[in-house]
């Protein structure tokens, strides 16, 4: 397998396929870089390079006790992306994995990044406060924690009804998919995903999203339950200096596995406009 050894001992895996301008992808809570797939084959069939590794504390990564906030989140990806020598790169992230793409794009992507792709993403900022008042409430977000502490396993799989939209009239539930969701979130460390809740709804990107000079796509599903667009896609376009949105009626949180083809050649369009 392939894993880099960050500055702090941390073990972070890694995808490393394909040739041609890289396409490197940032997967949302508590996943890996195995959400990807539908992604990952499209555009090594197109002719690109893709990388997509486990975040700290998910999947084949190290289950790491501390460094869960997105600073390190962004420095660990700075790491690799320096390892590998990527230059040119398209940064495409879904829900926390778009605030680790911008988080990156901001602090270390100057000369190294050429676009940036946020879809489903919880950017600028989820929690409900004064700044933010039609925000998610902080009680919301404490449900999260408590059953993830308590009911990890059972958690995980009812996430996904939502998730996917599976609880929408005329849905078609594919249990495969919610499997491999299930699969993937009990894969990582308890601690690490418990620290991450924290993370992707009360980090605040407002500052990242501003200071990018790259172009950036914003993908939103208007049927999102677990990301409402009209508090972070709606917002975060408006802060960008380069910023295209595109809103989806009736898509879900998890567009980017039951919505791949639409979702895979809008991708595309940016990347070749």
């Amino acid at each position: 397998m392939n894993k880099l050894t960050v500055k702090d001992g941390t073990e972070i895996y890694y995808k490393d396929l394909g040739a041609g301008q890289p396409i490197f992808f940032h997967h949302g809570w508590p996943l890996s870089s195995d959400d990807w797939d539908a992604q990952i084959m499209f555009f090594l069939e197109k002719g690109y390079r893709v990388i997509a590794h486990d975040r700290r504390g998910h999947g084949r990564s190290t289950q790491t006790y501390t460094g869960n906030e997105m600073d390190t989140y962004a420095a660990d990806v700075a790491e690799l992306v320096a390892h590998l020598n990527l230059k040119n790169v398209i940064h495409v992230g879904h829900s926390t994995g778009g605030g680790e793409a911008i988080r990156y794009a901001a602090k270390y992507g100057k000369d190294r990044v050429a676009k940036v792709v946020l879809i489903s993403a919880v950017t600028p900022y989820m929690i409900q406060d004064d700044r933010n008042p039609d925000g998610v409430p902080l009680a919301v977000f404490d449900e999260i924690r408590h059953n993830t502490r308590y009911n990890r396993a059972q958690f995980y799989h009812d996430i996904t009804v939502p998730f996917f939209g599976y609880n929408r009239e005329g849905a078609h539930v594919t249990k495969g998919i919610q499997d491999n969701w299930w699969r993937q979130g009990m894969m990582g460390g308890i601690k690490a995903h418990y620290d991450c809740v924290k993370v992707f709804s009360e980090t605040n990107f407002t500052e990242d999203l501003k200071s990018v000079d790259v172009p950036v796509l914003v993908l939103h599903g208007e049927d999102d339950q677990i990301v409402p667009y009209a508090t972070t896609a709606v917002k975060a376009h408006k802060l960008l200096k380069k910023g295209t949105i595109i809103l989806y009626p009736g898509f879900p949180h998890g567009m980017p596995t039951t919505e791949a083809e639409t979702i895979n050649n809008d991708i595309l369009k940016f990347i070749n406009s």
